[in-house]
């Protein structure tokens, strides 16, 4: 059984860290190319967006534009009381992740696209939208996603 959940964790994602908001160590493998864009440094920002995740299962704003060749700092502000995280993804890569968590809700897991927040704390990410097209953020912890934690991202030719 202990092989089953590594092999879930491992196809969900490349690294594995905790699944928590301390970010001291990211991946150091050179940037994965996603359906969604790559990820981006901090000298190549171009603008900063600030997103609030409330426990009230929603994010604010829960849409936002771009432009192709933006990278974007965002900032993730948790203003709720317990843990929020912001995913950024297709929706069935999404699907897929939030069902593993229903499944596995301990799941260590921490990417570019992943910013994990505890109550009344700040995290941050930064991606670039190399492709233009509709993705979506999410919070993937059990309940979140279900109970509608979900925004879009729409990425728009220059």
């Amino acid at each position: 059984m202990k092989s089953i959940a590594t092999l879930a964790i491992l196809a969900c994602s490349s690294a594995v860290f905790a699944h928590n908001s301390s970010h001291a160590a990211k991946s150091v493998a050179a940037p994965e190319q996603k359906d969604w864009g790559i990820a981006g440094n901090a000298k190549s920002v171009t603008r900063t967006v600030s997103v609030t995740m409330l426990d009230t299962m929603r994010f604010s704003p829960d849409v936002l534009d771009v432009k192709v060749g933006e990278t974007i700092k965002l900032v993730v502000q948790n203003k709720g009381k317990v843990l929020h995280e912001l995913v950024i993804g297709t929706k069935p890569d999404l699907d897929t992740h939030a069902a593993l968590m229903v499944k596995f809700p301990d799941m260590a897991h921490d990417e570019p696209y992943m910013a994990h927040v505890d109550a009344k704390k700040t995290g941050q990410l930064i991606w670039t939208f190399n492709r233009a097209g509709e993705f979506d953020f999410a919070c993937l912890i059990n309940g979140h996603y279900q109970s509608g934690m979900v925004g879009k991202i729409r990425v728009s030719a220059k």
